[in-house]
């Protein structure tokens, strides 16, 4: 997949919204989205990549791309996930500034001078976390695990404030032009094309129709796909593991042979010989299965698969 160089791009913004099953929200995105946009003085576009929806979202793409000169729509041939999606979309801009945001208002289009505002002042990429979370206890906690292993895989303070609402120069995606991998994490790959971040809070609105499509298994397989290919944490973590069972194997023969040479009786047969069993085989298989992990990845990137694959356009 070829994509050409961002630095004969023309000054303007690119929009990339992944869209999935928010037919009935679209048209009243693209209307708060106008007058922003056109606020801003130059060119704009809105890329709206429909991942795979199950409603009428692609039609409704269409008739916007028809309605609109300056909406454009991508149809992915299956749900490849959000940060595919907005791959696809990033690679596809045609502008030199990249928002990305979702579909369901959460992000309210009038905030967005605030954040352009903010990327004016010499960042590369700005997010804009929600000045509240709205999603509950559950969805909060596992929403700060996946923060928490982004900042290992990221290896930036910024990650705890990261968010799918971001702008950033569309130039960083060279940085990434030959990534093809299928488990895609926008924020790890923005790293690789600069340092340059910040965050600025803003307001999140509720969504107003549907509910949230990242339920808490989701957040946690994605932060599992994020340790396990973009950071080594995990097989350190393996690594000191080992060693402190190790450790905790070597005060064990310490207090069986201690035991038998000051008081002349052997430590209670199967009980304590199961319950260590247990222990370092437990140990064992945790360590495996982390290897595993990694195992699974380099088999993907053997087979080749693609980060998505496009059915059709509408401009």
């Amino acid at each position: 997949m070829s994509v050409s160089s961002s630095t004969s791009l023309p000054a303007g913004i690119s929009v990339v919204v992944p869209v999935y099953n928010s037919a009935a929200i679209l048209p009243d995105l693209v209307k708060r989205l106008e007058p922003v946009l056109s606020a801003s003085g130059g060119p704009f576009e809105l890329i709206l990549v429909n991942d795979g929806s199950r409603d009428e979202s692609w039609q409704v793409i269409g008739q916007l791309a028809a309605r609109h000169p300056w909406v454009r729509g991508l149809c992915m041939m299956r749900n490849y996930g959000q940060h595919n999606a907005l791959l696809a979309g990033i690679r596809d801009a045609r502008f030199e500034v990249t928002i990305t945001m979702d579909d369901d208002l959460q992000h309210p289009p009038e905030e967005l001078p605030k954040l352009l505002a903010k990327f004016a002042e010499g960042f590369d990429v700005v997010y804009a976390p929600p000045e509240q979370e709205q999603h509950g206890l559950l969805r909060d906690l596992a929403s700060i695990i996946t923060k928490l292993a982004l900042q290992s895989a990221m290896g930036s303070e910024t990650a705890r404030k990261v968010s799918a609402w971001r702008v950033f120069r569309t130039q960083i995606r060279d940085a990434f032009a030959a990534f093809h991998s299928p488990f895609v994490s926008m924020d790890v790959l923005l790293t690789w094309g600069t340092t340059k971040f910040a965050a600025l809070r803003l307001r999140h609105d509720p969504r107003i129709i549907g509910k949230s499509n990242y339920t808490l298994p989701k957040l946690i397989r994605h932060a599992v796909n994020m340790m396990t290919g973009f950071s080594v944490l995990p097989l350190q973590l393996a690594s000191v593991t080992g060693f402190a069972f190790t450790g905790f194997g070597l005060l064990v023969l310490v207090y069986v042979v201690g035991r038998y040479l000051i008081e002349g009786t052997s430590v209670a047969g199967f009980p304590f010989l199961a319950s260590i069993v247990a222990i370092f085989s437990g140990a064992q298989l945790f360590a495996l299965g982390i290897i595993g992990e990694y195992l699974a990845r380099m088999h993907f990137r053997t087979m080749d698969k693609p980060a998505y694959t496009i059915r059709e356009r509408a401009e």
